[in-house]
C-alpha cells in the first residue's frame, strides 16, 4: 500500500463530521477492503466508528454502536440508515 493512499483515506476519515457517517468504499473507492487495512493498522485517533459496512452494519459492534449514539446517531440492530446519515460528496468539504 502507497503512503499516499493511506494518508488519503485517513484524511476521509478525519473528515467525517460527528453525527455522520461513510462506508469503507466511500473512503477508498474500488478498494473498500484496504480502508479496513488502514484503520486496523493505523495507531493515529481518527473517527473509525463513522465508517461502517456498504449496507450499514457496524465492523465494530456494540463498542461501534455506543459511539455513533453518544453523537446522536439511531442504531438499530447493529445497522444505520444510510439513507439519512450518509454523508455524500466527502471530498468537497
Amino acid at each position: 500500500m502507497a503512503t499516499g493512499d493511506r494518508e488519503l483515506i485517513l484524511d476521509r476519515i478525519r473528515r467525517i463530521p460527528p453525527g455522520y457517517v461513510r462506508t469503507y468504499g466511500d473512503v477508498s473507492p474500488g478498494a473498500p477492503r484496504l480502508a479496513g487495512t488502514v484503520l486496523r493498522a493505523s495507531a493515529e485517533d481518527v473517527p473509525w466508528w463513522r465508517v461502517v459496512r456498504a449496507d450499514g452494519t457496524l465492523a465494530k459492534g456494540a463498542r461501534q454502536a455506543r459511539l455513533l449514539r453518544d453523537e446522536g446517531i439511531l442504531v438499530r440492530n447493529n445497522r444505520v440508515d444510510l439513507t439519512e446519515l450518509r454523508l455524500d460528496d466527502l471530498d468537497v468539504l
